[in-house]
């Protein structure tokens, strides 16, 4: 690990990034499909205040055969074990790579939303990697997809994701703004879809409103004739 941490950081280190946000280049935002096809992923972030488990959000998606991409944080990992191990199980699902402490992915120590981002390549580098390796000793499956912690990037950072064998996944369809939307506003946020869409949602707060609006979505989105993807990006 440490010969090839150190190898990135000789790769990267001098690189100065030219853009910040969650759409910088090289940030997969739409599925490659002329279909009427969407993507949902759905996040599970780890912070103090984000270690539940939306297990009715779940089992709809399961009974529904809808399939998804769930990108999940290390500590959320430590704090569901269990529950963590039967979703990888799954093949409905696919585990993304969501960052060993969730922090906005930067190479300088770029903020937003209040959190600090990584200090730099090496910090970078821990909070992909560890995270992915963690998830493959569990599962024995490496994650290909990668979300930072909040979904903001610098360029650089992007690079140093793909160095790391991840592709950076975005988002076209911003679902429940971090759990925070009524039933309505996720209903409609989804039912705003064109063909190819990526949606994010989180699945780690029941409290939320969350799981009532994906379900009037996906039911509505269906009768449009609507199908539902794992992330295919490439």
């Amino acid at each position: 690990y440490d010969t090839l941490k150190k190898s990135i950081v000789k790769q990267f280190e001098k690189q100065t990034p030219k853009e910040w946000g969650e759409n910088v280049k090289g940030v997969k935002t739409q599925l490659v499909t002329k279909q009427k096809t969407i993507a949902i992923t759905l996040d599970a972030c780890g912070s103090p205040h984000g270690m539940a488990y939306d297990s009715k959000l779940i089992a709809y998606l399961e009974k529904n055969e809808i399939p998804a991409t769930l990108f999940i944080n290390a500590r959320w990992i430590d704090t569901n074990l269990e529950t963590f191990k039967k979703l990888a199980a799954n093949p409905l699902f696919e585990i993304g790579n969501h960052g060993l402490a969730h922090k906005p992915a930067s190479v300088d120590g770029n903020s937003i939303y209040g959190l600090k981002g990584t200090q730099d390549v090496g910090e970078l580098v821990d909070e992909i990697e560890l995270n992915a390796r963690k998830i493959e000793s569990i599962t024995d499956k490496r994650p290909k997809y990668y979300r930072s912690g909040t979904a903001y990037y610098d360029d650089v950072a992007v690079r140093v994701a793909n160095s790391l064998k991840h592709q950076v996944v975005g988002f076209s369809i911003l679902g429940d703004a971090g759990a925070t939307y009524t039933a309505k506003k996720v209903e409609t946020a989804f039912l705003a879809a064109k063909k190819g869409e990526i949606a994010i949602v989180h699945f780690n707060h029941p409290e939320s409103q969350t799981r009532e609006g994906v379900i009037r979505a996906i039911t509505k989105l269906k009768e449009q004739g609507f199908k539902f993807t794992k992330n295919r990006c490439i």
